[in-house]
């Protein structure tokens, strides 16, 4: 039986030559939650996520996710375990149709491969349901035919979702998913994001604390790659502490 904390680290450190960019972090992601990770600018937010999803090696600490140790092992098999990153690097083709992107991606869960591009267009057809399916769960369906290149910008972030929807991920981890957007698309990908979020669980580094108010239950907020503050948002906003690592970053 599954506990109630999905992902844990305990003591997790990072060093690049001398500089220890995360220093003894400990964080404990409840299952279906949505839990972020805020701080200034340099307080080692993304650090922590390359460590998490293995994309960087740990320098000591270790991390657990389901119970099981996952310090050393591979990104892509943490990946395949259910621990799936989204929107730090596009995973969209952008000649491809918003359909077959998700097509990629649905191919990739049921035949643990690439994309095979030698495949007619009919054998793949058969994932067509399950990728409309898909589309129609981030608002996309209208946009099935048409080149990831002609989305708009936050449509393009939607099609990242659910690409990342179609590996099944039990945890989602998003980097700064409304970064760049227009308001009006800051509030469609986070009601996206709260549908979604529905049976899973999510991390996400996000600097609009105006979205980190509206989705997360638990926030913890780092200071240069140590953890200052935890709690729900208005513990972490009424925080002395957090406000001054704020105002003194703006006047750093």
């Amino acid at each position: 039986m599954k506990g109630d904390t999905i992902l844990e680290t305990r003591g997790l450190r990072k060093e690049f030559k001398g500089f220890v960019a995360v220093n003894g972090v400990d964080l404990k992601i409840r299952r279906g939650s949505i839990h972020a990770l805020i701080g200034p600018n340099g307080a080692g937010k993304t650090t922590v996520f390359n460590l998490l999803t293995r994309f960087l090696p740990a320098t000591g600490g270790s991390i657990l996710y389901n119970g099981t140790d996952i310090t050393s092992v591979g990104a892509a098999s943490v990946a395949r375990m259910g621990l799936v990153r989204s929107f730090q690097i596009s995973s969209t083709f952008p000649h491809m149709t918003v359909l077959e992107n998700v097509r990629v991606a649905l191919q990739r869960r049921h035949a643990g491969s690439s994309y095979r591009f030698w495949h007619s267009e009919r054998s793949l057809s058969v994932l067509d349901a399950g990728a409309m399916e898909l589309l129609a769960s981030v608002e996309l369906a209208p946009y099935a035919q048409l080149e990831a290149v002609e989305l708009p910008y936050g449509r393009k972030r939607a099609l990242e979702l659910a690409t990342t929807l179609a590996l099944e991920p039990e945890l989602m981890l998003l980097d700064e998913p409304t970064q760049g957007m227009a308001h009006e698309d800051v509030g469609r990908v986070t009601a996206l994001i709260k549908k979604v979020a529905a049976g899973r669980t999510v991390l996400m580094v996000e600097h609009n604390l105006g979205v980190v108010e509206d989705l997360c239950d638990r926030i913890t907020v780092l200071q240069r790659g140590t953890v200052l503050a935890e709690g729900n948002y208005a513990e972490v906003s009424g925080n002395p502490a957090v406000l001054e690592a704020y105002v003194g970053a703006e006047h750093a």
